[in-house]
């Protein structure tokens, strides 16, 4: 068997199966119904230092790319006025009924939109989180730019992923099932070079989430 090699730091930018917006839309109409019991258990403990780290921000205008179906929705505080965007319109129709269900008065709007393509104004929210969401789209600098945009200058971003571990035998898993990345609907061999410039990486303040370190809480200033 040939031995593995791992790609060099320029090489890691872009993963090396990109996903395209239909691989997205189709996998997550799969996993739709599936997520919260699936998904949700396990990234549970990183979502919600993300929500705390949130909450602790002064009152404003909130994004959340990748809204999903809406699992974090229920427990940002009443001080910020959220907006939420997927691809998915399964996932979204799920995230509408808890709204509904929850009577989320903090939820101003979940829309199906491109991150990497926002129908937003410049400047308009106080912050903005995107939570497993970088390793999912086809362009992950791409939707760091959009997130840029539309953050103020100043506002908080936060970005919560998994990212490629160092060289051992986690890595030889991810790296393993990679070629699954499109049924998967994510990228199990991402690098954070793929979403963060190096000079945004030095800026960033890095938590390890658990369970086992599995996922990263990155936070920066929209400088």
């Amino acid at each position: 068997m040939p031995a593995t090699v791992d790609r060099s730091p320029e090489q890691a930018r872009t993963p090396a199966r990109p996903l395209d917006a239909d691989a997205v839309r189709a996998a997550y109409r799969r996993w739709a119904r599936i997520y919260d019991a699936v998904f949700g258990v396990v990234s549970g403990p990183a979502r919600r230092r993300a929500i705390a780290a949130l909450n602790a921000l002064p009152d404003g205008r909130m994004l959340e790319v990748g809204v999903g179906t809406g699992l974090a929705l229920p427990h940002y505080r009443p001080g910020l006025q959220v907006v939420g965007i997927d691809l998915s319109p399964e996932m979204l129709a799920l995230a509408r009924r808890k709204v509904e269900r929850d009577r989320l008065d903090h939820v101003e709007a979940l829309v199906e939109m491109d991150a990497e393509a926002m129908d937003l104004p410049d400047a308009s929210f106080d912050a903005a989180v995107a939570m497993f969401v970088a390793s999912v789209v086809p362009n992950p600098r791409r939707m760091m730019a959009e997130i840029r945009r539309v953050v103020r200058p100043g506002g908080a971003i936060l970005l919560v992923n998994h990212f490629l571990a160092p060289p051992g035998i986690r890595r030889g898993i991810e790296r393993a099932m990679a070629p699954f990345s499109r049924a998967l609907g994510w990228h199990p061999d991402f690098a954070m070079e793929a979403v963060l410039t190096s000079a945004e990486r030095a800026r960033a303040s890095l938590t390890p989430c658990p369970p086992l370190g599995l996922f990263t809480l990155v936070r920066l200033a929209n400088d």
